[in-house]
């Protein structure tokens, strides 16, 4: 026989979880001392091992009082159901922090100027049927893998997170004007990277680049919304680098 507080030590659940479970009829204790304190046996910790396992795989307690009462119970149903359950579940947490992390990477790129309008903004176009995935074919692209390398907003991968600091990076500097050494390195690096990951994809990128321009066209196919500001900047400031190169 356990004293609750030898059975707290053994299970690692707390006397006020005990109480709780004791109240709605999950699991009494066998007996209780002269003192009031409860007492339970090894069947008691065997149960509270079931009960603490159908918790940890997503069961209601409510729902393991009758799985656990019943001699009926269809485990097998009970069980599918609930793999329907968590699947459903790791989707909707899966789209939770793909949007985290497009948050996360607007602030990297727009700063104190992300506001909620953007974050609305960028929930919304989640719902977007079109995007250069399902047209790809309209950009005539010679290697169709170019399309995975794209950045993603909500992407963990290297190459997206630096081409999202590199514009980061961009708009922090654009008061020291396109033409400044440090601008023109961070240019530099945005060329450099354009060629290991895009290499002879020239009439796609004008294409994309086009499409980049126009707000209407960037909204259509999904793109981060950057402001034409920022964009007429990376124009400018890229063919001063190209000028600089002939």
């Amino acid at each position: 026989m356990y004293h609750i507080n030898e059975f707290k030590k053994l299970s690692g659940v707390s006397a006020r979880t005990f109480r709780y479970y004791d109240k709605i009829g999950l699991l009494k204790p066998v007996s209780k001392t002269e003192g009031g304190h409860r007492l339970y046996s090894n069947t008691e910790l065997k149960k509270l091992q079931q009960i603490q396992f159908l918790k940890t795989i997503g069961f209601q307690l409510s729902e393991i009082k009758i799985m656990l009462e019943s001699e009926e119970w269809d485990w097998s149903d009970s069980l599918m159901k609930q793999l329907s359950y968590v699947m459903n579940e790791k989707e909707r947490l899966s789209e939770i922090e793909i949007s985290l992390r497009e948050l996360i990477n607007g602030i990297a790129i727009d700063g104190e100027e992300f506001r909620i309008k953007k974050i609305i903004d960028l929930y919304n176009s989640r719902d977007s049927k079109e995007n250069l995935n399902i047209n790809r074919d309209k950009f005539n692209i010679k290697n169709t893998e170019v399309l995975e390398k794209l950045p993603k907003m909500g992407s963990s991968d290297p190459d997206s997170l630096e081409w999202i600091a590199l514009v980061g990076q961009l708009k922090k500097y654009m008061q020291l004007g396109y033409r400044s050494t440090r601008v023109q390195n961070i240019i530099e690096r945005m060329a450099v990277k354009k060629d290991e990951d895009y290499h002879d994809e020239d009439a796609f990128l004008e294409k994309l680049w086009d499409i980049r321009m126009s707000p209407e066209e960037s909204q259509k196919y999904n793109l981060y919304p950057l402001d034409q500001e920022t964009l007429n900047f990376m124009e400018k400031a890229y063919l001063y680098y190209l000028g600089n190169q002939l």
